[in-house]
């Protein structure tokens, strides 16, 4: 089963906290100081929000699959479709443990296809920007055709316009 998964960076985690657990009519089924988030069955989604350095809005939208044949199955398309996209294997983000794909929409918007592995006790290690003022953003890693050294970048932020870990 596929689960859609949307992740909204917020200004006020409390007051926002109150307004999706109304909305959603549910509270949260993980929160932290920083984080919450619903899986919900009616609608079957992952729905995350968090205060974490980026710009508020959408984050990144995606899908959280039941296992690693489903994760093949979004890549393998990905593939066939000549898309780019970036693997991440046993990463650990939004305390969490999992195994990614990530591509770009054509506005420029993140999707990240993700299988769970494990859970954590801190938001992310590996996944973190890699700059000492973002440390503890995590880094949505991505290929971009614009950089002339091909490095992996992460989506831009508030602090980080280019969408380059420097």
């Amino acid at each position: 089963m596929k689960r859609l998964h949307i992740h909204i960076a917020v200004k006020n985690l409390s007051e926002s906290i109150g307004f999706y657990s109304t909305l959603l009519g549910s509270p949260p089924t993980a929160a932290r100081e920083d984080y919450a988030k619903w899986n919900l069955h009616d609608p079957a989604v992952n729905f995350a929000i968090s205060m974490r350095g980026h710009s508020i809005g959408i984050n990144h939208l995606g899908f959280q699959v039941d296992s690693e044949e489903e994760l093949r199955e979004i890549s393998e398309r990905l593939d066939k479709a000549s898309m780019p996209s970036t693997k991440q294997e046993n990463a650990s983000c939004c305390y969490s443990r999992s195994n990614k794909h990530w591509t770009l929409d054509p506005q420029g918007i993140a999707w990240e296809s993700f299988h769970t592995v494990g859970h954590i006790d801190v938001f992310g290690e590996d996944t973190q920007a890699k700059s000492e003022e973002n440390a503890s953003v995590c880094c949505i890693p991505l290929h971009n055709e614009n950089v002339e050294n091909e490095t992996e970048c992460c989506i831009p932020n508030e602090n980080e316009v280019t969408g380059c870990c420097s």
